[in-house]
């Protein structure tokens, strides 16, 4: 026996453009009875509604959708009734997981439930058990739950104190005008602002304008702001985006110091961090924005292991095809023949000066760009494209297909920026089906989210006909899966085209998986910043990591990187040997 679900993206449902098409090919209409009607009103626009009850699961409204925007699944029994449900034919949760002593972290991918947990659980939306057609008072909300979730409902807010760091940054942006210091001086506790800002190095920032921050910045103060409440439950709500990978081990040393005496409990897509930070994980799978399922509570090791073979044991759950490995060893150095040769960079800024060695790249390679923000990846990158004139040195005569850091998003739609462009079909249409863009090929740019946007951007650049791509950040907004996705895509095309890619990221798994060798940058950020010649990979990532303080260690049932705790046994003897990932 199973429990049928019928959702309607009405972000992409185009109603009366298609003339109802649902409604005229759906058998159980045909037949006289009305499973998918009109919604009631006269307002416009007027969606369909389909009715989960009469659906026959046939699937043709599915099929013969032009927009994508029809889902309809076939559930458990056991998940009869969501915790949570957006309105008619939207997205649900099933299950909600809990706080606890230490730091629990939600996996999953984008679109799954993870932000909607955290809204539930911090009461910016209340639960309402799939029923969307009337708001359940705190009574009757309470009665409805099993034993522990209603204690935890009972106390939140009221004798247990929370502190929340939302998901979308921008927003504080937009919401707050003033400094960074006068932000933090509405939570952080009196006569810890100086020792916060400390903390997190953002103490050059607080008499900035909270408008005028950068992504990375505007990061570190509103992960700040919300560590420096008072507070029994910490809410983070991803913490490493924009941040490069000295931040990011910053910050999860503190969440972790923060764990040890309060309950955190956070959603995240950089493994090695969450990994880092958590002593237990929540699971969440399902279908992205039709339904998630929260799992047991799992120790964190063994929970993402499970996730990465997408098979939940205790629940017998198998939600992913295939498992998502790594090798014993890292990627390699390419013997080809040299594709080019560039020379040193030199530019000078009032503020800023930045210089580089020269190098080579060979066919069929992949550069990894690693280093702290600020220290001039992006303005080597610009400088090889050629979107940023050197005051020394030459950009690629080379075709180049450039991914920029930051995507704008204009008016036209997705297939519109693809129009015009020299485009190899196969790969294209080998990154519309891996990295899932039809739904969404007919919206504008301005309709969807950065991490679809995302998507468009790094399959722009892949697709384009080019000898050398330069691509700058990728993983931004990407979740765990499509950052697999895309390293799998990068290192095809690059490889069995014989052509060569510089990517400048932060997520060392991702690099780690995708580089041949590595660029390394060093010098002081903001001030002075320097690329090295590319090294070799055990070399580059042992200076890299060398400079950031951190040892790594590959888990020895799956592979995956993972970080030493600073100062443990392991961490000091790599630090000893030298050796602060590449041990075997």
């Amino acid at each position: 026996m199973s429990t049928r679900i019928a959702v309607i993206d009405r972000d992409l449902c185009t109603h009366s453009e298609c003339g109802y098409l649902c409604m005229r090919v759906c058998p159980v209409n045909r037949m006289g009875q009305e499973c998918i009607i009109k919604e009631k009103g006269t307002q416009a626009p007027i969606f369909p509604i389909i009715s989960e009850q009469l659906c026959i699961g046939c699937g043709l409204c599915v099929k013969k959708c032009p927009m994508f925007a029809i889902s309809i699944i076939n559930l458990a029994k056991e998940l009869e009734q969501p915790i949570y449900q957006y309105g008619i034919n939207a997205f649900r949760l099933y299950g909600l997981p809990l706080p606890k002593e230490g730091a629990v972290s939600l996996v999953g991918k984008n679109g799954i439930g993870k932000t909607t947990a955290i809204r539930l659980l911090s009461r910016q939306i209340k639960p309402n058990f799939g029923d969307v057609s009337k708001q359940l008072n705190e009574s009757g909300m309470l009665a409805k739950m099993p034993i522990e979730l209603r204690r935890y409902f009972e106390r939140i807010g009221k004798e247990l104190k929370m502190s929340m760091k939302p998901q979308y940054i921008n927003r504080v942006r937009d919401a707050f005008d003033g400094t960074a210091k006068e932000l933090l001086q509405k939570t952080v506790e009196k006569g810890q602002l100086k020792d916060i800002a400390k903390k997190f190095a953002i103490e050059e920032i607080l008499d900035r304008d909270i408008k005028h921050l950068s992504g990375g910045e505007l990061q570190k103060v509103a992960v700040a702001a919300a560590y420096g409440k008072e507070a029994d439950i910490y809410y983070f709500d991803e913490v490493t985006n924009y941040l490069d990978i000295e931040e990011r081990l910053r910050v999860g040393v503190l969440l972790r110091e923060l764990a040890e005496k309060k309950s955190v409990l956070m959603a995240e897509h950089d493994l090695t961090i969450l990994d880092y930070i958590s002593s237990y994980v929540h699971l969440i799978y399902g279908t992205e924005n039709v339904y998630g399922v929260v799992s047991q509570i799992k120790n964190v090791r063994a929970g993402i292991n499970e996730y990465l073979a997408g098979f939940l044991k205790e629940e017998n759950v198998r939600f992913r095809e295939y498992e998502i490995g790594f090798k014993g060893h890292s990627e390699g150095e390419v013997k080809a023949p040299v594709a080019l040769e560039y020379g040193k960079f030199r530019k000078k800024f009032k503020d800023f000066q930045f210089g580089s060695d020269g190098g080579k790249i060979r066919k069929g390679e992949i550069l990894g760009l690693v280093g702290k923000n600020a220290l001039g990846k992006s303005l080597f990158v610009k400088m090889l494209a050629g979107a940023e004139k050197a005051d020394e040195g030459e950009s690629l005569e080379l075709k180049v297909s450039y991914k920029p850091q930051y995507i704008e998003a204009g008016e036209t739609t997705v297939n519109g920026i693809f129009e015009g462009e020299a485009i190899n079909s196969l790969v294209f249409e080998e990154c519309k089906r891996k990295l899932k863009l039809m739904p969404f090929m007919d919206k504008k740019l301005t309709e969807i989210s950065g991490g679809e946007l995302q998507r468009v951007a790094i399959t722009l650049a892949l697709s384009r006909e080019a000898d050398i791509y330069l691509f700058d950040e990728p993983t931004a907004f990407l979740d765990i899966e499509q950052r697999f996705e895309f390293a799998s895509l990068l290192r095809k095309v690059i490889s069995e085209s014989e052509k060569s890619a510089f990517v400048v990221d932060h997520d060392i798994v991702f690099i780690d998986a995708i580089a041949n060798r590595l660029v390394v940058f060093d010098g002081k950020s903001s001030v002075k910043g320097h690329a090295s010649a590319p090294y070799g990979k055990r070399e580059g990532m042992n200076a890299f990591l060398n400079m950031a303080g951190i040892t790594m260690r590959r888990d020895k049932d799956t592979k995956r990187p993972r970080i030493n705790k600073p100062g443990s046994a392991l961490d000091r003897e790599q630090k000893g040997n030298n050796e602060y990932y590449y041990t075997d």
